[in-house]
């Protein structure tokens, strides 16, 4: 195996440990609750921990991957996926479970700080197409760890040992980066300069791409977050199994990606994107059975799969010049805004369940099964509240594939 192809296999090890955490950790939730007695969003704020911990890694990592390497990078990566698996397996509470879950953000978003340019270093010419194939170990480890998860709990194991497996894969990546020379980022490579970086990032058209990449997360990764945990009561299904479906699905549509991309421009890809995404949330939150909630995830999943690397793939031809600062601030916006919908989504879950219930009742008097559909039919009002963001942003990309269109078509920038 040559450097370049091994250097691109380890980061797509180290996207798959990025995404058992979303996946386990998703699995979780309610077993942790109830472990240390949370509330739903006391629960949404330790998952969101992840998200903004991946934020400030991304924020401080983009520009620091130009100076230090991206090699040293990966490295503090793997330092934090050892340290926050080994702290949430012994948590004793709510801050320590924060604490763990904070260490694997900062790893989760160092992977992505380094990573991101490096494939684009890698593969120049074919940066929407790599990037998707790179992006596919997200939803492919969303799937390793979800079934990982479920046959687990099938044996009769505990939270604990689901987070353990997420060791695995991590020493897998430390051993195939050991050692490795990495190539300097595309910006530096085409002598760009710092100055011209930071100019690049106030363009009005990456100034948009970054609001955009605010609701594309939060469509994506703020349902999948709730979604075993409301579909489980809602739909009366295994929601883990659900998101392992709507996963294995998004993995085998950007594994192919590179031809969908060649035919339409990639904003058209995102509009549509968006309208899907929105019509699998709708569905999704009416769903009753399997049949049902399984066609409405399959909706749902072909309108996400190409949000996040269809979105870093834009901003790298559209703005190239915003280097690896760039596609940082992107994932770093990205995963801030699912660290805001999380708890957001924890507190209109408490409230719908609370409005579900009697006039003037609380859950300790209520009888379990009125307490279960409750619970169901605040859930299932939860997913129709975030609808809205998909909607919105198929009026944003509406408009700029008018624009594109009005000047002659998607064109990609070149340095």
């Amino acid at each position: 195996m040559n450097r370049g192809n091994r250097l691109f296999v380890a980061s797509c090890l180290a996207l798959i440990v990025t995404a058992m955490s979303f996946a386990i950790r998703a699995d979780i939730m309610g077993e942790l609750g109830q472990h240390f007695s949370l509330t739903h969003e006391q629960v949404g704020w330790v998952a969101g921990t992840a998200f903004w911990g991946f934020t400030l890694a991304m924020i401080f990592g983009g520009p620091l991957c130009d100076t230090l390497g991206m090699g040293r990078l990966v490295t503090v990566a793997f330092v934090g996926h050892v340290v926050g698996v080994l702290v949430t397996i012994f948590a004793q509470g709510f801050w320590t479970l924060f604490l763990g879950t904070l260490a694997i953000g900062l790893a989760n978003g160092l992977v992505e700080a380094a990573c991101n340019p490096l494939v684009t270093a890698l593969f120049p010419d074919k940066k929407v197409e790599k990037l998707n194939q790179f992006h596919v170990w997200f939803p492919g480890g969303i799937v390793i760890g979800g079934l990982a998860a479920y046959f687990l709990a099938m044996g009769n194991m505990g939270w604990q040992v689901k987070m353990a497996v997420m060791l695995i894969p991590t020493l897998a990546y430390g051993v195939m980066f050991f050692g490795q020379k990495f190539p300097q980022t595309e910006r530096v490579e085409a002598g760009v300069s710092t100055g011209d970086m930071y100019k690049a990032v106030l363009a009005p058209i990456f100034l948009v791409m970054v609001f955009c990449m605010l609701l594309t997360a939060s469509t994506e990764l703020g349902p999948n977050q709730w979604i075993p945990s409301i579909l489980t009561t809602s739909a009366g299904v295994s929601g883990i199994l659900v998101l392992v479906w709507i996963n294995g699905l998004m993995a085998v549509g950007r594994e192919f990606a590179g031809p969908i991309v060649h035919r339409i421009s990639p904003v058209v890809l995102l509009l549509i994107s968006s309208f899907f995404a929105a019509v699998g949330l709708l569905s999704l939150s009416f769903a009753q059975g399997g049949l049902m909630t399984f066609a409405a995830a399959t909706v749902f999943a072909v309108g996400v799969c190409y949000f996040w690397p269809t979105m870093l793939g834009v901003v790298a031809e559209r703005v190239p010049k915003s280097g690896a600062l760039g596609l940082a601030i992107m994932g770093g916006a990205g995963m801030m805004s699912v660290s805001w919908i999380l708890p957001i989504m924890g507190r209109i879950y408490d409230a719908q369940i609370k409005a579900a219930l009697p006039l003037g009742a609380t859950p300790e008097m209520m009888p379990q099964d009125i307490m279960a559909q409750a619970t169901a039919e605040g859930g299932a009002a939860t997913l129709r509240y975030v609808v809205i963001l998909p909607l919105t942003l198929c009026l944003i990309f509406g408009a700029m594939y008018l624009r594109d269109r009005m000047k002659g078509g998607y064109k990609a920038e070149k340095i």
